[in-house]
């Protein structure tokens, strides 16, 4: 029996369809990818160098994490100039080197952009500082009198992201609004300066020929702090409809309306995708072609390995993706939460518990003993639902080391790590460091081939297994097994439509896509009996026409 599908717009079969429609994106952390100096920071120069393995992955487009001058409050995410390269990370004139090796083999490239903060070291907030009270470096920043007799207390009481307080006192007496670290101060999105700053950002990476932005936390620029300001507590009472004071106001969108003028300015136009953690129902609003003309959805990334979840998750996204005319993004890893292998490797209560993914659970919450992680069981269900992913319509999004099968690393100490969530919580929160360590180049050295002067996290001995040399030999390893895959998706991104088929199990999902190719995800234990077609890849081995269980098949028509 088959079910109609949720179709998005048939964009795709176009000639002229924008690339990024149904791009496999990969995002790279810039210091944790390749160290070309021996310094224990990866940077520019280090992806040039791996300039090749990327091709030979199959990716369409490289995201970039922010590579700009920063003191590291936040894993550069604290951005102290926005035209430039961190000297520790390379130069101008590296980063030219390196677009010009990924455009040469094809690939595109987007970059962060960093709108709602910037760092404290920023040259506006120094000059903020210096000018005082009413001036008007402040206006572009914002700036309050404390409360209470002598205005010794916050503003408000309202928590940072990372943990304590949102306002930071300076030294003559006011307070500043910081959602994230105390080292990234909010902009005021009312300023007519911080408009203008961030169009010439814009011009700046779209002249030397980037392809496209990924917009951080988009959600959450514009602000109404009209006095009185809510306590905590009603402020979490507000609706988040468009016009809450903090996130998610409709008057976001305005911004973007400029930024897409900027955009469509260019030859192809540029694009944007917007970080958005937002009412699913109001996530088409930053999709749209004349905002930032698509937006991630974490839908899947928050979902337990369930097959119902999945198809949801899945019909609902295409939907949302036909209600904005742009098209689904799917993605399972990436820098803020907890790699999908391990998360699919530790027991389900403490999968399920909070909103964990970010932190980790229970799992590294507490401390995140082997002996509660299945590394084997968490493989298996993440290949399957890798190559379950990679078969939808849409763009799919990596994350740099998931090509390997690596796990999370629970195993840190204390002193060694540099999450400002672990410190700002006393350690109570662990933070994101664990899906940050340097990745394993080659199963001897040092620091696995990363550099010659070690990593700036600690890599565990473990990583030799998943190194990139071992792997590379290896035909059934992950890394091959992605390589297969990507090359293979090619020819299943025409039109952006797929069909369900019913299975008679609720733990196996099978899809066609117009092509004739089936996709089959079974999410259970038991084997099952596969429909007619030829297997063209396998997450696992089939014998017999049965898929076993967590894996997924790909299947052409005979």
């Amino acid at each position: 029996m088959t079910v109609s599908a949720d179709i998005a717009p048939d964009l795709a079969t176009e000639p002229t369809a924008p690339w990024w429609r149904q791009a496999a994106v990969y995002q790279i952390y810039p210091r944790s990818f390749a160290d070309s100096n021996g310094d224990g920071l990866g940077d520019i120069p280090g992806i040039t160098a791996k300039a090749d393995y990327l091709a030979e992955l199959g990716i369409d487009a490289v995201w970039l994490s922010p590579f700009y001058p920063s003191e590291l409050a936040d894993g550069g995410y604290d951005v102290a100039d926005y035209r430039n390269v961190d000297p520790r990370l390379g130069t101008l004139a590296d980063f030219d080197d390196m677009l010009a090796a990924l455009h040469a083999r094809g690939i595109k490239i987007v970059v962060d952009i960093v709108p709602n903060h910037t760092s404290d070291q920023h040259e506006w907030f120094q000059a903020a500082l210096a000018a005082g009270r009413g001036s008007a470096e402040r206006e572009r920043y914002i700036f309050r009198e404390g409360s209470g007799p002598d205005g010794a207390e916050p503003p408000t009481d309202w928590l940072s992201i990372f943990g304590g307080s949102a306002w930071e006192r300076v030294e003559d007496g006011q307070w500043y609004l910081h959602n994230f670290a105390r080292e990234q101060p909010d902009l005021n999105w009312d300023h007519p300066d911080v408009h203008a700053d961030f169009l010439e950002t814009l011009r700046f990476w779209s002249d030397r020929g980037v392809d496209g932005f990924r917009i951080d936390v988009a959600h959450m620029l514009t602000k109404d702090l009209t006095e009185p300001l809510p306590s905590r507590d009603e402020l979490a009472l507000i609706p988040k409809d468009g016009n809450h004071p903090l996130i998610d106001r409709d008057d976001v969108h305005e911004i973007y309306a400029e930024w897409r003028e900027v955009f469509n300015s260019y030859d192809p136009p540029r694009t944007a995708v917007a970080e958005a953690w937002v009412d699913p129902a109001r996530i088409h609003l930053y999709a749209r072609p004349e905002s930032l003309g698509q937006a991630f959805n974490f839908d899947l990334l928050e979902s337990s390995f369930d097959a119902q979840q999945f198809r949801a998750i899945i019909t609902e996204n295409l939907a949302r993706a036909a209600q904005s005319g742009s098209s689904s993004t799917w993605v399972l890893s990436n820098h803020d939460v907890v790699r999908h292998a391990t998360r699919y490797g530790i027991p389900q209560q403490s999968a399920d518990a909070a909103g964990e993914v970010r932190h980790g659970g229970e799992w590294l919450l507490s401390g995140g003993s082997e002996d509660q992680l299945d590394r084997e069981k968490g493989l298996h269900r993440a290949t399957a639902a890798t190559l379950f992913l990679f078969g939808l319509p849409g763009s799919t999004y990596l994350y740099q080391g998931e090509e390997l099968g690596l796990h999370e690393v629970a195993d840190i100490p204390a002193d060694e790590r540099q999450d400002p969530t672990f410190f700002r919580t006393n350690g109570e929160e662990i933070g994101r460091d664990g899906c940050r360590v340097p990745l394993p180049w080659t199963a001897d050295g040092g620091s696995f081939g990363f550099g010659d002067g070690g990593a700036h996290l600690p890599q565990p001995q473990w990583f030799a297994d998943y190194a990139v040399d071992r792997e590379d030999a290896d035909a059934d390893s992950t890394l091959n097994l992605y390589r297969k895959a990507l090359a293979l998706r090619h020819t299943l991104q025409t039109q952006e439509q797929l069909e369900w088929i019913e299975t008679g199990r609720d733990d196996v999902l099978h899809f066609a896509r117009p092509n004739g190719w089936q996709i089959v995800t079974n999410f259970g234990t038991e084997p099952f009996p596969l429909p007619d077609g030829d297997i063209v890849l396998a997450s696992r081995s089939v014998s017999d026409g049965r898929l076993p269980g967590e894996a997924t098949v790909w299947l052409a028509p005979r």
